[in-house]
């Protein structure tokens, strides 16, 4: 499986993402091919770029996405998954946010979506190192059959 990482902030740069590179450790544990890690401003026009880019010239399986889900007025990558989107995969996000109530009530707060785009699919986490890689640890397990499904296998 391919995965292709996009951390989405403007106080850090990809020396300082802590939670992205934690992510690209457990995917290449896993086995998996880290195809792209890249860090983006909290810009709507620039994260949709990178998540085309991903999608459509990598060709990645699974675009995670890392920062930029909150309540600030630059928190826009939800936005930018539903522009880039073919259709909204809420299981993912909604089992991901009860996940993280069991955590912290500050969960709540989340606005994270998943999406398909083509036979890609994305995958909104949190910035903290923590949030995200408990997010991605609750949902791993899926991946491989999701994209299975995204490519036309089945169940």
């Amino acid at each position: 499986m391919k995965i292709a990482i996009v951390t989405c902030s403007d106080t850090r740069d990809i020396t300082e993402d802590e939670a992205g590179q934690a992510l690209a450790k457990c995917i290449q544990n896993r086995g998996w091919e880290l195809a792209q890690h890249v860090m983006v401003k909290d810009d709507l026009q620039i994260i949709k770029a990178a998540f085309i880019q991903a999608s459509d010239e990598l060709r990645a399986d699974v675009i995670l996405s890392c920062g930029g889900t909150g309540l600030s007025a630059r928190d826009v990558t939800p936005e930018a998954t539903l522009a880039v989107a073919d259709r909204i995969v809420p299981g993912i996000s909604e089992a991901i946010r009860q996940f993280s109530l069991s955590i912290t009530k500050r969960a709540m707060l989340s606005r994270a979506l998943s999406a398909q785009r083509g036979t890609t699919l994305i995958i909104n986490l949190p910035g903290s190192t923590k949030a995200a890689l408990e997010c991605f640890d609750s949902c791993a397990d899926q991946l491989e059959h999701a994209v299975d499904m995204m490519a036309g296998k089945g169940h």
